[in-house]
């Protein structure tokens, strides 16, 4: 597995030091490596495409990351804490639509962002990545939240804490594995997709990473594979970043996440 999986890693780091633009020159091994490329992204594109993908990149996958831990979290939170009319049966929606993806209500979607005027808008891209993690990561953070002792929450009540102060003074900084995990997870999304920014944006200003450097090997008299591959060795340092930071939560908030549903 090890192979299979640093094979075409080790491809695409030799590809981005080969000097050139062509795919059947490049070797894995270049003679005569070259940072050449790394530079051209940052500093010899005159139009400065890619620090502008770069750029809606980390916003996207920002703001997807920040939206989802807060409405995933607090929606946790009441199905875990609370007992309300409906209560069963939202559990119930929230697992069936985790067994659709997202794919199959993009023509809904866009009919939606189009009337909304959020096509080719990347807050129209974050709404959606948000509303599609919902259901999942809802699970996953209520599974953690149930094996918090409940005679914590009754103790802070006692001291005169609300629901709310309960949730921020205790259930949060106990839930910061699973947290992590949401975190992480939709942090991520963003920078190794590709359909539904390819449906949703359509100005070069617009694009995310993923659909950015598609365009560096798609065009008939524009195949950059060798910047391409530089491009795409660049996208894993802020996910290598976050997953540093965060590793120390991961595997706990996993393992958690998964005892109860």
């Amino acid at each position: 597995m090890f192979v299979i999986i640093a094979y075409p890693l080790l491809w695409a780091v030799g590809m981005s030091l080969n000097p050139g633009r062509s795919l059947f020159s490049a070797t894995m091994i270049p003679e005569n490596w070259s940072l050449e490329h790394f530079k051209w992204l940052f500093f010899d594109d005159p139009r400065g495409r890619y620090v502008t993908w770069y750029k809606n990149s980390l916003i996207v996958a920002t703001a997807t990351s920040f939206f989802s831990v807060v409405i995933s979290t607090l929606t946790a939170y009441a199905f875990s804490r609370f007992k309300f009319v409906g209560r069963k049966n939202g559990l119930f929606i929230l697992l069936v639509l985790q067994m659709f993806p997202i794919l199959m209500a993009m023509v809904a979607i866009y009919l939606l962002l189009n009337m909304v005027g959020l096509i080719d808008n990347l807050v129209g891209l974050i709404i959606i990545y948000v509303g599609a993690s919902v259901p999942m990561m809802t699970f996953l953070v209520k599974g953690y939240f149930d094996t918090v002792p409940k005679e914590l929450d009754e103790a802070a009540r006692i001291d005169g804490a609300g629901p709310l102060r309960v949730f921020y003074s205790i259930m949060i900084p106990l839930a910061k594995p699973i947290i992590s995990v949401v975190a992480l997870f939709q942090f991520m999304t963003p920078f190794m997709d590709f359909l539904l920014p390819r449906i949703v944006l359509r100005s070069e200003e617009n694009f995310t990473l993923a659909l950015g450097l598609f365009n560096f090997v798609s065009n008939e008299f524009d195949n950059n594979f060798t910047r391409f591959a530089a491009g795409a060795i660049l996208v894993a340092i802020p996910i290598a970043a976050v997953f540093l930071y965060l590793q120390r939560y991961l595997i706990s908030g996993l393992t958690a996440g998964g005892t109860k549903g």
